[in-house]
Formats: structure tokens, sequence, C-alpha cells
């Protein structure tokens, strides 16, 4: 069984049982700051078991501990406590949501998201997606009287449960003609020659379930909609952590069991690729409400990470792990911005509430600032360097077509982040924002430092991601 390897899992899922009793137990006027630091406490214990915690499989082969897990693993515990940090004021300030559930099916949903990239066998990924995205549903609508937030978690809901459909066919495609739902299996059988339509099929299909998990075209049509319509705090927590989860569990599919069937699928990435990339550079040029431009925003950045899958490359897979290291950052970072678009109590959202925010709050629009470029790619900020890398995976493997439509998407793109800086600092200042919380300008400057002084830790995390790659491609 070697039970010892889902150590981090078994004790996150323990937490967040210990802080719902806890939540119950605790006076309803204090339950949400005392869950959501207990939520903080059993993630940092959790990310403390997932570096010392033995690699190896367990459970009869239906999970793994290995440097790829791992990683993601970290990233994942990171977007999460550092979501429910943002959390912590904006929802005190709303009945609706400060309610001790809210850090609880987060606990949950990351539960969820490390099984997922730990799994070994279609079932256990089946697990791990369907716990992580029953608490994300429930958090996309948790203010339960406002329309707005139970429009997105209907959507949510409702398109969820499609894909899961679609996800659940092609996991039973892959059963009924490999003869097993192991990856290890899947893989021998694709070895021996067994690779017949059936099993294209079925991959097909659990491609398709997978990529509307991340949000990428064609299956990207809640995302809009479910950002714009959840509480800023949950949008936050949807645009960082699961996105990652999504990406590496993608990963891990097309590139373990399925990864003899490359010529079969590497056409069909690419083209959600290119697809994802070009809607998340032209989409948001004509928006006025910054969190859908976040969420156009975020697809595109899902393409450029599905470039590193494309190239089906060790170089292409530490790419786009690198790629997600930067992405969770810098997306943090700015929905810490986003939160902190207050005034009179009230949250606004439109792109031109930021202007004159350079001489209302330089600190806040500096910040702003580094991210925007980020996500454009400038150097020598972290956004390029995870650009840079896939890129040059791509181009290692003869993608030149992917390449050039990446870059001609960057300079695209790099408009309406540029249209953000001038509104900051060339517009007529309007009204200030409420004076931030300390928790709120917490995120908003570690993000904004490890995303301004990436170069410095490139090294290192370079050198993790090599070795994740490795792992996964054993």
């Amino acid at each position: 069984m070697n039970w010892l390897v889902a150590l981090p899992e078994i004790a996150l899922a323990l937490a967040a049982m210990a802080v719902l009793l806890a939540g119950v137990f605790a006076p309803p006027k204090g339950a949400f700051l005392l869950t959501s630091m207990l939520s903080l406490g059993g993630l940092l214990i959790t990310a403390g078991l997932v570096i010392i915690a033995p690699h190896g499989l367990g459970y009869g082969g239906l999970f793994v501990a290995d440097a790829f897990s791992r990683f993601v693993q970290v990233l994942i515990l990171a977007g999460s406590a550092l979501a429910i940090i943002l959390s912590l004021d904006f929802n005190r300030q709303d009945e609706q949501l400060a309610r001790f559930e809210f850090p609880v099916l987060i606990l949950f949903a990351t539960t969820g998201m490390m099984i997922m990239v730990a799994a070994t066998n279609l079932m256990t990924l089946y697990l791990g997606l369907e716990l992580q995205s029953l608490a994300l549903y429930v958090i996309a609508s948790f203010a339960r009287d406002s329309l707005r937030s139970a429009e997105a978690g209907l959507k949510y809901f409702v398109l969820g449960s499609l894909a899961s459909g679609l996800l659940l066919y092609g996991i039973s495609l892959t059963y009924g003609f490999s003869g097993s739902m192991d990856f290890g299996h899947i893989e021998q059988a694709l070895v021996s020659g067994r690779a017949s339509v059936g099993l294209i099929i079925g991959m097909v299909f659990v491609l398709s379930g997978l990529v509307f998990k991340m949000a990428a075209v064609p299956f990207h049509m809640w995302s809009p909609d479910v950002y714009e319509g959840a509480p800023s705090s949950v949008t936050a927590l949807l645009g960082s952590a699961p996105k990652v989860a999504a990406v590496a569990l993608l990963l891990r599919v097309m590139m373990q069991p399925f990864g003899h069937l490359l010529p079969q699928w590497q056409l069909l990435v690419e083209i959600i690729s290119i697809a994802s990339m070009v809607l998340g550079s032209l989409a948001p040029i004509m928006q006025t409400s910054i969190k859908r431009l976040m969420a156009y925003s975020s697809i595109g950045h899902v393409g450029y990470a599905l470039m590193g899958l494309a190239a089906g490359t060790a170089s292409g897979t530490s790419g786009t792990l690198i790629y997600l290291a930067t992405y969770i950052f810098m997306t943090l970072g700015t929905f810490g911005v986003i939160l902190a678009m207050r005034r009179q109590g009230r949250s606004v959202e439109k792109i031109s509430d930021l202007a004159g925010l350079g001489r209302n709050d330089g600190g806040l629009a500096l910040a702003m600032s580094i991210f925007m470029l980020s996500m454009a790619g400038v150097p020598p900020l972290s956004g390029f360097f995870g650009k840079l890398y896939v890129f040059l995976a791509a181009i290692q493997s003869g993608l030149w077509t992917l390449a050039v439509i990446g870059v001609l998407t960057s300079i695209v793109g790099a408009y309406y982040y540029l249209r953000i800086i001038k509104i900051m600092y060339f517009d007529a200042p309007v009204s200030v924002f409420d004076r931030r919380s300390s928790s709120l300008s917490f995120v908003v400057a570690a993000s904004g430092i490890v995303t301004l002084f990436f170069i410095l830790v490139a090294g290192p995390i370079t050198a993790a991601a090599q070795a994740a790659a490795s792992a996964l491609l054993g």
C-alpha cells in the first residue's frame, strides 16, 4: 500500500474536516477568521509534508509521489494559501461571504487538486477532479443572495457536468479498448500495437474533458461569465490553483499513458493552443470589465502553456511547468489589485475605475504595472521567462507555426496590458480607493517581488522543473 506517499493529501483532508468541526463549534462572529487561520496552518503543514514525504507508488499503483507531482503540489498549495489570504478582508465586508465554510471548501478543493496531479489511474484521476470540481461549484455561487453569483455557479455546474460526462465517456472507452484504467497498462497496450480507433476516440474525449477544466478553446465559454459573476475573492482562486492543477493533469495524462500516440494528438493540442492564444489576445481588447479581461487573458495563458505539451518533449514539459510557476504569482497579484478596487465599501470592476491610480496610490499602480508587463512577456519579468521556455521548446520540436503565432499573439495582447498602464498613469484621476488591508498588501507585494525578481531564482526553479519533467517521462 505504501500509504506514506499520500501523507500530504491525508493530512490536508484531515485538516479540512478538523477545520470544519472548529467552524461549527466556534462563535459565529469569529468563525470565518478562525477557520481561515487554521486553514492556512493546514496548508503550511501540508507543504512541509510534500517536501519530506517519500517518493514512490502507493495504493496498488493508483497513486504516485514523484518530482513532478511534488513540484505542482507546491504551486497549488501556494496558490490556495494566497487565495485565502486575499479573502480575509474582502469576505469579512460581506455577510454572505464571511462564513466559515469558505476556507473549508478551499481545503477540500485543494485536496482534490493534489490527488489529480498524483493520479496514475483514470479512476483516481476522476475522484480527484470531482472532489475539486464539487467544491468549486459551491464556492462560485457562495454569495447565494446575489443573482450574479448564483448565475455563475449554475453555469459552472451545468457546463462542468457536461465536461465530466465527456471525461467519463472517454474513460469508459479507454478502459474498454485497453482492458485497464492504469496508466502503465494503457501505455503497454499502446506500445504493443493495440492502438485501436476506439482507444484513440477515448483519448479525444478524455482530452476534451480535461481541456474544459482549464478553460481552453473551444471549451472556454464558461470562463468569462463565471469570472465576472463570482465574488472577486472566488475569482482569484478559480484563476490560479485549479488552472495549474488542470494543466499539470493534462501533462501527466497525455505524456504518460497516451505518450505513444503523440502523432495522433499533437496537431489537436496545437490547434487548441493556437485558438486559445488568438482568442486570449483579441477578445480582451474591447472589454470594459477588468474581471472579464482577466478571464480572456487566462485563456490566452493556457494557450501558451499548452505549447510545451504540443512539443511533446522533456524541454516542453519543463517549459510548461516554469510557465505555471510564473503564472500563478502574477495572476494572484493582479487579483489582489482587483480586490483593492473598492470605494465606500463597494467593489468596482470597470477598467476605467483604475484611472489616475498612479497619482492616488503609487504603490498599487506600480504593482499592477509589474503584473501587466509580466503577462505581456516583457523582460526581465517572470512572464518573459515563462514564454521564452515554451517558445524554445516549440522551436526545438519544429513547431515553427505555433511559435510564430505565439509571438504575434503576445505582441497583440501587449496592447490591452499597456492600455491598463496608460489608464492608471495618464488618465484623469477619479476618487481614491478605500484603504486596503495589510493582508491584501502582503499578497500584492509578495507576488510583485516574485514577479520582478524571478531572474534571481530562475536557476533553482528551472532545475526543479527539469527534474519534474524527467520524473514524468521516466
